[in-house]
C-alpha cells in the first residue's frame, strides 16, 4: 500500500470537508444580507453542517470498522455532493440549511475515514505523520475556499461556488471507487448491537475521560472560527475589507494544512523514541490559550498583525491528527474508527454549541449601519472560550499519572 492508492484518495473526504467549512466563513455575511440573518440566525445555519456532521460520528465509526473506508468513503462524499447541489439551488434559508446538513451527513468520515485507512494498512509508528499528511492534502480544500473562491465569486455568485463544490465531490466519489483497495476481510463477525455496544468502554475509559474534553474544545474552537466566525469577526473587529479578509482566511488555511502535518511529523517522531505522543497536543491547547488572550487584549486592527495572530492559532488548533491518531491508539487496534468518532462527535457538538453562543451573544448589541455586529460581543465571546479551554487543560492536567 502506498500514499497515492490510500491516504490521497481518502484525503479527498477531508479536501470537501475543508472546503465546506471555510466557505461559510467567506459567504457568510453574503447570506446574512441576502436572507435577512440575524447573528442568532447565521450561527445556527453554520451549526447545523456540524449538527448532521457530529450526528453522523457514531454510525460512521460503526460502518468504518464494518464495510471499510473504500465503501464509506465513496458514499460520503456521493451524499455531500447531493448536499451542495441542494444549497445551491436554495430559495431561502430552511432550504440552505437542509442542504448545509446533507453535506454534514457526508463529510462525516473524512478525517476519521483517513486514520483508519492508515491503522488497517500502515505500521502504527507511520499512523499520525500520514494522517497529516493526508489531512494537509484535505487543507487545499481550505484554501480552494479562500482567495481563489473570492476572485470568481463575482462571477458565479454563491449559488456557483455550491455548485463548483458539487461538481469536485462527485469526481471524488468515483476516484475513491477506483483507486482504494477493499478492507481486509473480518476474522469474526458481530451482530451489530454488540458492535455499537463497543462505545460503552470507550467513553467510559479513564484515557477518554482525561483527555477528550480538551480535545474537543481545541478541535471545536479551530471549526467554530474557520467554519463561520472568523470572516464576520475580521470586518467587524478588525475593520478588514473583503480582499484583506479573503487574504486572512487563506493564511487560516495555510495555518491548517501545515499544522496537521507539522504535527503529524512531530508525533510519530516523539513515539518513534518512545516518547508520549499528547506532548504536541497539549502544547496546542496551551498556545491556542494564549493567543486568544492576546487578541481579547491587543485586539489588533494592523493586517498584518491580524493574519499572524490568525495564522498562529489556526497552527495551534491544527493538531487533530495528531491528538486522534494518539487517542486511538490506546485502543484495539479494530476500535479505531469508533474511537475517533466517538472523541470526534463529541468536538462537533460543541461547535453547535460554540457558533451559536456565539451568535446569540452578537445579538445582544444593535447592528451597525453596515450590518455588521458589534466589537464588544465578540469580546465576551471569546473570553467565554477562553474559560471553558482553561478549564479543559486544567481537568487535563490533575488526572495526569
Amino acid at each position: 500500500m502506498s500514499f497515492f492508492n490510500v491516504t490521497l484518495p481518502l484525503a479527498l473526504v477531508n479536501f470537501i470537508n475543508q472546503a465546506s467549512r471555510s466557505l461559510m466563513a467567506l459567504i457568510g455575511p453574503l447570506l446574512a444580507v441576502e436572507f435577512s440573518l440575524s447573528a442568532a440566525d447565521l450561527g445556527l445555519l453554520g451549526a447545523i453542517l456540524f449538527v448532521a456532521y457530529g450526528l453522523m460520528q457514531l454510525p460512521v465509526g460503526v460502518a468504518l470498522d464494518l464495510y471499510g473506508p473504500r465503501r464509506v468513503q465513496c458514499a460520503s462524499a456521493a451524499l455531500a455532493c447531493l448536499g451542495f447541489v441542494l444549497s445551491a439551488v436554495a430559495d431561502g434559508p430552511f432550504m440552505l440549511g437542509a442542504g448545509r446538513f446533507l453535506t454534514g451527513l457526508g463529510i462525516a468520515s473524512g478525517l476519521i475515514g483517513l486514520i483508519k485507512g492508515h491503522t488497517l494498512w500502515f505500521p502504527r509508528e507511520r499512523v499520525a505523520a500520514l494522517t497529516g499528511a493526508g489531512v494537509f492534502v484535505g487543507g487545499i480544500g481550505g484554501l480552494f475556499a479562500t482567495v481563489p473562491m473570492q476572485l470568481v465569486l463575482p462571477s458565479i455568485g454563491w449559488r456557483g461556488a455550491f455548485w463548483l463544490l458539487a461538481a469536485t465531490a462527485a469526481c471524488a466519489a468515483l476516484f475513491i471507487w477506483l483507486v482504494v483497495p477493499a478492507s481486509p476481510k473480518r476474522s469474526s463477525q458481530k451482530p451489530i448491537w454488540q458492535e455499537i455496544r463497543e462505545f460503552g468502554p470507550i467513553f467510559s475509559a479513564p484515557v477518554f475521560i482525561r483527555m477528550a474534553p480538551a480535545i474537543a474544545v481545541l478541535n471545536a474552537l479551530n471549526f467554530t472560527y474557520q467554519g463561520l466566525w472568523l470572516g464576520p469577526w475580521l470586518r467587524d473587529v478588525a475593520g478588514l475589507g473583503e480582499g484583506m479578509r479573503a487574504v486572512t482566511l487563506l493564511f487560516y488555511a495555510l495555518g491548517v494544512m501545515f499544522g496537521n502535518l507539522v504535527a503529524g511529523q512531530i508525533t510519530s517522531a516523539l513515539q518513534a523514541r518512545g516518547r508520549n505522543p499528547m506532548i504536541v497536543p497539549v502544547a496546542a491547547m496551551c498556545a491556542m490559550l494564549a493567543l486568544q488572550v492576546l487578541l481579547l487584549v491587543v485586539a489588533p486592527r494592523d493586517p498584518v498583525l491580524v493574519t499572524v495572530m490568525w495564522l498562529a492559532f489556526a497552527l495551534s488548533g491544527s493538531t487533530s491528527s495528531a491528538a486522534y491518531s494518539s487517542l486511538a491508539q490506546a485502543y484495539p487496534p479494530h476500535l479505531a474508527g469508533r474511537v475517533s468518532t466517538a472523541v470526534n462527535g463529541s468536538m462537533l457538538a460543541l461547535v453547535f454549541v460554540f457558533q451559536s453562543m456565539i451568535g446569540a451573544l452578537l445579538d445582544l448589541w444593535p447592528r451597525d449601519a453596515s450590518g455588521g455586529w458589534n466589537p464588544a460581543g465578540y469580546g465576551w465571546a471569546m473570553a467565554m472560550t477562553v474559560i471553558i479551554q482553561g478549564a479543559t487543560i486544567v481537568w487535563l492536567w490533575r488526572r495526569r499519572g
